[in-house]
């Protein structure tokens, strides 16, 4: 075990291993809460979720249990879901409550919206109004909205302020947030009208007008805008934060750089999870749970199999004449399932981007059919050479060369017309394109290849 590196209190780039989480284990069986809660207490959130997600269940729920054992409201944000709704079947409702009262209201909607129905309202019944009142609007809107990942919790202050009534003010209320790196401006209504950074307020006079060293310039998120066009405005903008407004322009919420790169990182895992099938799989769920989410996904490639097996059934006699065939289908089908695969990636990539759109669309697609004949042409060449070397027989070579290239071209086209058009039918491309695009180069493989064969040389 090393610890390394002190941030404030807190020490970070920790290193655990099994020898440390086995004495971790001992000290909860021993109910040692003393080490325990100073252990953790030393440790970054991040690190100390980790050795909780580590334990074996067990041992997780008996720390719970603890008697004298504080769990950080902290530490519980950074668990993954499905730990943190095997703990919430351990906690009192007091607990939960107590926990959220402690968290900023965006971080209290996550955790509160993985509750059933029943145990959710029972805990808001145990806030205060406030907290309660926020809450339940923020569960009241779209579940991607701008909404579910906005703070209630920020710093407005009238436009006609001087800097030291904001200084004053600042100092003085409580129930402002912990840290904030900018103050919105706002007028009668309430509605923003400019933003200063904290850093600007501490050098300007104390005599100076907010509204004359504030930023006019500011964007600003509808409270109902999808968290992934957010996320892309960030990223656009350079955002560090920036104001949430409702219908009528009002500030009511605000969105920082921290939340937008947790949405960012779970669309990313995300895409790469359905692409593989496992949808939003954890590492710590059980083996049924596991099993339950890839057995559609296995279904319906089980499914398609069969067809592409369908197909080559159509050519047992052409099979049959020539052996050979049945040695070679394979390359022309995995040749065109690889190709198509990294057309798709790419695709999928620049449609959460957002760098695929109508305007470019005819030229990608007519890149991709490019890139499919100069690879199909080159694979030709190399594949006809080993099968001509192989088997001596020149109409082979020439039927695979042939297949290879229509393949290839067809794998760099259905790469992205597949999941462009899903998008278009609001099905998500990730989860389905994967499946879709292998399947379609499988079947114009075999067909080209024992169809070609058939035709002109073994029919």
């Amino acid at each position: 075990m090393s610890l390394t590196k002190e941030i404030t209190d807190k020490k970070v780039n920790f290193e655990f291993n099994k020898e440390f989480i086995n004495l971790f284990s001992k000290k909860i069986k021993d109910n040692d809460t003393n080490f325990l809660n100073s252990t953790l207490k030393e440790l970054h959130p991040s690190d100390s979720a980790d050795i909780i997600e580590n334990l074996v269940p067990e041992n997780r729920s008996k720390l719970i249990e603890l008697e004298g054992f504080n769990l950080d409201p902290e530490i519980f944000i950074e668990l993954n879901e499905s730990i943190q709704t095997e703990i919430f079947i351990i906690l009192s409702i007091e607990s939960i409550a107590n926990i959220l009262k402690r968290l900023e209201s965006d971080n209290a909607l996550k955790i509160l919206e993985n509750l059933d129905e029943k145990k959710k309202n029972t805990v808001l019944d145990k806030l205060p109004p406030k907290n309660r009142f926020l809450l339940r609007e923020g569960l009241n809107s779209p579940e991607d909205s701008a909404a579910r990942i906005m703070q209630r919790e920020f710093t407005a202050i009238p436009s006609n302020w001087s800097v030291g009534q904001t200084i004053d003010y600042l100092r003085e209320n409580k129930e402002l947030p912990e840290e904030f790196l900018e103050i919105f401006i706002v007028d009668s209504n309430f509605k923003p009208i400019g933003t200063v950074p904290s850093s600007k307020v501490l050098r300007a006079s104390r005599e100076s007008k907010m509204n004359s060293i504030m930023n006019e310039t500011q964007v600003l998120i509808p409270v109902n805008m999808d968290k992934e066009e957010v996320g892309h405005i960030f990223e656009n903008y350079n955002l560090v934060s920036a104001g949430v407004v409702d219908k009528d322009n009002k500030l009511v919420g605000m969105i920082t750089g921290d939340d937008v790169f947790t949405v960012l990182k779970e669309e990313a895992e995300e895409d790469v999870l359905r692409l593989a099938g496992v949808g939003d799989e954890e590492i710590t769920d059980s083996i049924f749970q596991k099993t339950k989410r890839r057995f559609n996904w296995l279904l319906l490639n089980l499914i398609t199999a069969l067809l592409a097996t369908w197909v080559i059934s159509k050519f047992g006699a052409t099979i049959e004449q020539m052996v050979a065939l049945a040695f070679l289908m394979p390359i022309v089908a995995s040749m065109g399932g690889n190709a198509g695969m990294q057309t798709l990636a790419v695709t999928i990539r620049a449609l959460a981007t957002r760098e695929l759109s109508s305007s470019n669309f005819g030229k990608v697609v007519t890149k991709e059919f490019v890139i499919g004949i100069l690879n199909g042409i080159i694979f030709a060449i190399i594949t006809g050479i080993v099968v001509q070397l192989w088997f001596k027989e020149i109409n082979l070579s020439i039927l695979i060369a042939a297949s290879m290239i229509l393949n290839m071209i067809a794998a760099g086209l259905f790469g992205i017309l597949v999941p462009v058009s899903l998008k278009k039918f609001n099905i998500d491309p990730a989860i389905a394109s994967s499946v879709f695009v292998p399947t379609i180069t499988d079947v114009i493989g075999f067909l080209s290849f024992l169809g070609m064969g058939a035709y002109f040389f073994y029919g």
